[in-house]
């Protein structure tokens, strides 16, 4: 059994971890287009884009309770109330949207927490007003994408990725540089671009849903549902520690961002470009962690605690090792990676001196990864919620603040990253931990 649920993670996760670096690619796109173009711009989006990643993760984190509840449904033959469970995710969707847009909109209060270039301030709220714009088309895709993936249909994800891709790379490059004839606009090209590739994957999900034979027995458009209060009410109950457990785990870096802001537009660089790869680097567990809480809902759906429980390990023993070689091969690939990020060789230094402290703590972010969407596979929400606060914000920021800020011999950057290190090690315990209990008392 456990080769058979290595399988079917493994083809569920291949697909998924192709989609998700496609996305990637977006951001590498703009981080190497802006990095080319001027360091003022490429602060902008290191600030912005991680304010707007922020937002929308943790909206989309609320979506993700489509995962569960719909694997449950499936694993439990419950198909008839599918179609019920996406509507009323759909509406979720919209409902979200609106505060999503305030907080882009008005960024203030999180630009204050950190001393930044007035230049580069100005930079960074011209393009989260263009992103706000893109708000309704994302949520209502991360919906699709939730159920698409509660299903281990990634497929259609993986092409819409790839289309997305393909046309921001066009559009971004023409908008940035100005070779689309008028004046090159910067990061405002990228926020241009961000918005209308939502609009595409909004309308090739939409296009899906509707004619996908495989979908097609689930009726999902049929006898279509206003917003209700008992089921938005269920979602929002499982959703709500997700959404935060994920604003959590990445407003840790955005707030982190902010405060090395103050250290100078080299040293947001820097960190921008390691930032960046280890965001990449996240989505090989995180693709694997998908793929194992579909299996573990649909296990669980099933009432079948052996099936889930192989699938936890299949999990744990694919991320953890790919996971350890990924890291080896980025520390040994560190210096031409950051040559092809940026020309400037002080932004290069800033890079290389950060790097080695993603290249280690690959295994540990996979074991916390797989435990989580484990935990969340068996609709536990709550408690990963409350060992990512602890370890992401109290140990990785607040530590990483006092090792950048105020320790004896203050460390800058590398503190925030040594924090980060700690703090990935001490969610890996903590939540692996919490996987075993809960094993153990679903099986009671």
């Amino acid at each position: 059994m456990l080769a058979q649920q290595s399988r079917l993670i493994l083809a569920h996760a291949t697909p998924m971890l192709l989609a998700q670096l496609s996305s990637m690619g977006m951001m590498v796109i703009d981080t190497a287009l802006l990095g080319h173009y001027g360091t003022d711009d490429l602060a902008a989006v290191a600030i912005g884009g991680g304010i707007y990643i922020s937002v929308v993760f943790a909206l989309a984190g609320i979506l993700q309770a489509v995962a569960p509840t719909v694997a449950h449904l499936r694993g439990a033959g419950r198909d008839r109330e599918i179609a019920a469970v996406l509507q009323q995710a759909l509406w979720l969707a919209l409902l979200l949207a609106g505060p999503g847009m305030l907080l882009l909109l008005h960024p203030a209060p999180l630009l204050a927490l950190s001393r930044i270039d007035p230049l580069v301030e100005s930079k960074t709220r011209a393009y989260l007003a263009l992103l706000a714009l893109g708000m309704p088309t994302i949520l209502l895709y991360r919906t699709f994408h939730a159920f698409c993936n509660a299903l281990g249909q990634p497929r259609p994800l993986l092409l819409i990725s790839l289309g997305n891709t393909l046309l921001h790379g066009l559009l971004a490059s023409l908008l940035v540089t100005g070779a689309w004839g008028g004046e090159a606009l910067g990061v405002l090209g990228c926020g241009i671009s961000n918005v209308t590739v939502s609009c595409f994957s909004l309308l090739a999900a939409t296009a899906h849903l509707r004619r996908s034979p495989v979908l097609r027995p689930y009726r999902l458009f049929a006898a279509w549902q206003l917003p209700r209060c008992k089921p938005l009410g269920q979602l929002l109950r499982l959703g709500l520690p997700m959404g935060f457990s994920h604003f959590v785990e990445i407003s840790s870096f955005t707030l982190m961002a902010l405060f090395v802001a103050q250290l100078g537009a080299t040293t947001v660089a820097g960190h921008r470009i390691v930032a960046n790869l280890a965001a990449i680097c996240y989505m090989l567990p995180l693709a694997l962690g998908i793929a194992t809480l579909s299996q573990v809902g649909q296990a669980a759906g099933a009432r079948d605690w052996p099936r889930a429980e192989h699938s936890i390990s299949a999990g744990l023993l694919l991320a953890g090792g790919l996971s350890a070689l990924l890291g080896l091969l980025l520390w040994l690939s560190a210096a031409p990676l950051t040559a092809a990020y940026t020309d400037d060789p002080a932004v290069q230094v800033v890079a290389l001196g950060l790097l080695g402290y993603v290249a280690f703590y690959q295994l540990f972010d996979a074991v916390q990864t797989i435990a989580a969407h484990a935990l969340r596979g068996y609709r536990i929400t709550l408690a990963p919620m409350l060992v990512h606060i602890a370890c992401f914000w109290g140990v990785g920021l607040l530590g990483g603040w006092w090792l950048a800020f105020k320790a004896a011999q203050p460390m800058g950057a590398s503190g925030f990253w040594l924090a980060s290190l700690l703090s990935l090690v001490l969610a890996a315990v903590l939540l692996a931990a919490l996987l075993k209990r809960a094993m153990r008392a679903v099986r009671q």
